[in-house]
């Protein structure tokens, strides 16, 4: 069976009474593709969090740091941080009452680490259609210019699929966006840890190379609505989608896993990095 044709359009969120983010906030994902900070986690729940972050790291060895993609449905740590109510609201009031987390990634970025994740737009490597993923992107450690933070480039959101270029040889994947220099100022997503941001699929985004003392560590989770639909059925071979609130329309979806051991399991198929 062949790929369907993506639609890789951004579709404005309408929702005049949201629960959670207010008008103003709505309005500002709609005009530049990301909404942030938010406060989700307190300092006592981010040391738990932490210390389970930093122990599947550790038991997956030196592929830690990137390798931990996809886990949402094996692990019940990443499978309870992907359906916790606070982060849901958020996600609720931009994809409607419908949720499923079907990615998840652990990015973990070392002191003095060289390797930069150059402009991309996420929906371009899925085979997903249409373009309706929001991405949540919580803090493990703070997040500022100075340890690499993610960067947005504003309003790109909205211009389809943009072209790409072979980027540089210390670049996390082989493409980038081409001439996202001149496309506007970047804004720095700094965040505190336990706080989360919330980005549309197709914004452009990246984050330069690590060169502090201090590591900069988050959890992305991709949520998207069941009207959503995977194009490609080699592609939907590795996709592990949970339903985290409402209905799951035609996906496919996981029950809470039995464990936490990660050495126990395969790895999931990889998702993009950040």
């Amino acid at each position: 069976m062949l790929a369907e044709t993506q639609d890789l359009g951004f579709a404005p969120v309408v929702n005049p009474h949201p629960n959670r983010l207010s008008p103003a906030q709505i309005a500002q994902y709609n005009a530049q593709g990301f909404v942030q900070p938010f406060d989700v986690f307190d300092p006592d729940e981010m040391t738990h969090i932490r210390a389970y972050v930093d122990r599947l790291m550790a038991e997956m060895g030196a592929a830690g740091a990137y390798g931990i993609n996809c886990y949402q449905a094996r692990l019940q740590g990443l499978w309870d941080i992907a359906t916790d109510p606070r982060i849901l609201d958020h996600v609720q009031d931009i994809v409607g009452p419908d949720i499923l987390c079907w990615a998840s990634a652990i990015l973990s970025k070392a002191p003095h680490d060289p390797k930069a994740v150059p402009w991309h737009q996420d929906a371009s490597f899925w085979s997903l259609s249409p373009a309706r993923t929001v991405t949540v992107w919580l803090a493990i450690d703070d997040a500022d210019e100075g340890n690499a933070a993610m960067r947005f480039i504003p309003g790109t959101h909205d211009k389809g699929a943009l072209a790409i270029r072979k980027s540089g040889p210390d670049a996390v994947f082989h493409i980038e966006t081409a001439g996202a220099e001149a496309m506007g100022a970047p804004f720095t997503n700094t965040l505190k840890a336990g706080q989360i941001s919330l980005h549309a699929d197709m914004l452009v985004h990246g984050s330069a190379p690590n060169r502090s003392d201090r590591r900069r560590c988050g959890l992305t989770l991709r949520y998207c609505p069941p009207q959503v639909r995977i194009t490609d059925p080699d592609w939907a071979q590795g996709v592990e989608a949970i339903l985290c609130r409402g209905d799951a329309g035609g996906w496919t979806t996981h029950p809470r896993p039995d464990t936490d051991d990660i050495a126990k399991i395969d790895s999931p198929r990889n998702y993009g990095t950040n």
